[in-house]
């Protein structure tokens, strides 16, 4: 089995509003063929310490990034196709994509762009002293004061502030709450909100939603594996197994019991996932 090594740094506060994890990994052999890009509330950068990163978006070709945006999305990336074993990686929140490349996160929605795009020759340089680093805290630092020197400047025009509410309300509800109820609560008619929100976050609502709650259910079985199916779809708000199982395959691209044998291959007792992939 191919060695993988994961590495988290806490943020500095003032990246708070606009980072969620930072973190670095390494594979000791050859990475995985696929590994799927699962949707969630954040953007993601990765900047790759070898090789370009080669990403595959539902029926596109395959493209390669050293340093590579991505936006938000409702359904898996493929994430693969390169020889390349490490990288740092970062999770942006949507107020991050406004204040470190002065755009909504809807504009980055469902593509890949290269860093550079955005912050021109200070990217490649960053990458190649990131490459140039000897330990994964020292790559931490120099990707850590570039954001900082980037967010420094003065802040981009911030979300209207009943777009901002939608979200938040959908984020700390898990996806539950509904669209009609959000309007209310803004004032606004639900095509409005969803027009307005859609344009932001290029999610509708109700889709960002279903990846709010799909990245409720991911984040469960990464802690408990071995966990009922029944119960974990009761737990974060769907109707029944059936539905937590349909929600995994459109969104996933699988199967929850496929994604733990991909992603969590050292899940150590095999008849009791059995059982609770079956959900009885």
């Amino acid at each position: 089995m191919v060695g993988f090594t994961h590495v988290h740094r806490e943020v500095h506060s003032a990246l708070r509003p606009f980072v969620g994890d930072l973190s670095g990994y390494a594979y000791d052999g050859d990475p995985p063929d696929l590994h799927r890009g699962l949707p969630s509330q954040y953007l993601t950068l990765v900047i790759t310490m070898d090789e370009p990163l080669g990403i595959t978006w539902p029926g596109e070709p395959t493209g390669k990034y050293d340093a590579g945006v991505g936006g938000l999305h409702s359904r898996a990336v493929h994430v693969g196709g390169s020889p390349s074993r490490a990288g740092v990686q970062v999770a942006l929140t949507p107020a991050g994509s406004r204040a470190l490349f002065g755009l909504p996160p809807g504009e980055l929605a469902w593509r890949v762009v290269e860093l550079d795009e955005f912050l021109g020759p200070s990217a490649h340089r960053l990458v190649e002293q990131m490459r140039e680093g000897v330990s994964w805290a020292s790559r931490f630092d120099l990707l850590e004061n570039a954001l900082l020197r980037r967010w420094a400047a003065p802040p981009a025009l911030a979300v209207r502030a009943e777009v901002g509410w939608a979200w938040r309300r959908l984020r700390e509800t898990g996806g539950t709450v509904g669209v009609q109820e959000l309007a209310a609560e803004v004032g606004w008619s639900r095509r409005h909100l969803t027009e307005r929100f859609t344009t932001e976050f290029g999610l509708a609502p109700k889709v960002a939603g279903r990846v709010l709650r799909f990245e409720q259910a991911v984040a469960r079985l990464r802690q408990q594996p071995t966990a009922r199916l029944a119960d974990l779809a009761a737990e974060v708000g769907y109707a029944d197994q059936a539905h937590l199982t349909r929600e995994w395959q459109a969104i996933a691209g699988c199967s929850p019991r496929q994604w733990i044998a991909e992603e969590l291959p050292n899940v150590q007792d095999p008849s009791s996932l059995e059982v609770a992939q079956s959900g009885v």
